[in-house]
Formats: structure tokens, sequence, C-alpha cells
């Protein structure tokens, strides 16, 4: 897991630390029904809820789990139109502001999906191979910071479009990391600062191309 200093916005944030493992209840259109414990503790309709990832409003609370509400954007550009009932999915409410930071800026804003290459066991841990869209390749660095069904990973290599990520035991054994399959697909969010750092230097230095090297040479990394 990666950190960084916390930069506060006016909307929900995430750190990317998953709380807790749900089971879809049901899906439908337009709301998604989730069976779960941990995450329905002090959370109130209206509040915000990771879901794979997702930033989603919960509309219904009960004793067993949560609905929130889906827009068609959300199902348009995330994998909540491959999953169904049973299937499992990441869970974290939004951070405190006077909570920890563990992980990395988590917006729950879906930048698209990826698909997974492959998911190899080395001793107790596990390589991670995740094929991402190729518009946001150019965000993401060797030991920077991605958002994979929610969770903050750090990436240990990146080949074009392709990166790979080690994942310790804890993280695979409390995500739903460990019902991923070669082929399936997940949810992606690049780092945030990458996208800032990008705007700010294109917009100020009419930059059109940012890498790892000009990151580097411009005292970014």
């Amino acid at each position: 897991m990666t950190s960084c200093c916390v930069l506060w916005y006016n909307h929900c944030m995430f750190t990317g630390i998953i709380e807790e493992i749900g089971r879809i209840e049901f899906i439908s259109s337009d709301k998604i029904g989730i069976l779960c414990q941990t995450v329905i503790e002090n959370t109130k309709i209206g509040d915000s809820v990771s879901v794979n990832g997702i930033c989603l409003t919960v509309c219904k609370i009960s004793d067993n789990g949560l609905t929130a509400d889906i827009s068609p954007e959300t199902k348009k550009v995330t994998n909540l139109n491959d999953l169904k009932s049973g299937d499992f999915v990441n869970l974290e409410r939004a951070m405190p502001a006077d909570g920890r930071f563990g992980g990395h800026i988590v917006s729950g804003h879906i930048d698209g999906r990826g698909k997974c290459v492959n998911v190899t066991k080395i001793g107790n841990f596990y390589n991670l191979k995740i094929e991402i869209p190729n518009e946001y390749a150019k965000y993401v660095i060797k030991k920077g910071s991605i958002s994979i069904n929610g969770i903050s990973l750090t990436i240990a290599d990146v080949n074009k479009n392709i990166i790979t990520i080690a994942v310790i035991p804890h993280t695979f054994e409390n995500t739903n990391l460990q019902y991923l399959s070669k082929d399936n697909f997940v949810n992606v969010e690049v780092d945030m600062c990458a996208k800032y750092i990008e705007k700010f230097l294109s917009t100020d230095n009419n930059k059109t191309g940012i890498d790892s090297e000009f990151l580097h040479e411009n005292g970014f990394l």
C-alpha cells in the first residue's frame, strides 16, 4: 500500500483500504442491493459508499445490508454490467475528516474498465497483471498508485498498457481479488495526482505529453 499527503476536496474521498467484502443481493438498471455488516455501521441515507471502487449513494439501509442508486453513466464505464446476484464486491465507507489515511487518494470516480490478464501465486504472494485502457497508460508509473476494484495498490511494473501488481496475502485474502480470474473486468481509477499534474503542466507550459521521464526531470519524482 502507498501513502501520500492528505488533500481535502468538496466531495467524498476514499483511501482504497477495503473494510469488508459484500455480496450482491440484487442488481437492476438503477439500483444495487448488497448484503454487508461493517459498512452499514454509522451509515445514513444519502451517504457515499465505495462499491468495487465506485462511489455510490446509499438510498436504503436494512439490518443486513444496503441499497444504492446506479446512474446510466456509472453502468457504462464500470464493471457493474458484468456483475450478478451472488457476486462479491469490495466495500469502503467515505473517509472521515479525523480518520487515518492508509492508502492513497481515491475519488470513487472510475476512469474505465481493465481486464485481468492473469493472477499468479508466488509463494504466499500474488502477481496480478491488468490490461488497462490505452488512454490511461500515461498516468501509471512503476511504484505509483492505482485503484483496482477500489483497492489501493502499488504498481510493480509497467509494459505499455499492461501493469503488474505485487499483492500481499492480507490484501488478496480480504478483498475480492481472491475471486478474480483471467479475462474478468475490474474497475480502474488512476492516481488523481497524475491527472492534476498533467493538467497544470499542459496549461501553464503548453506541454502535451507527460511521462515518467518528464516528471523526473521536473522534480515530481
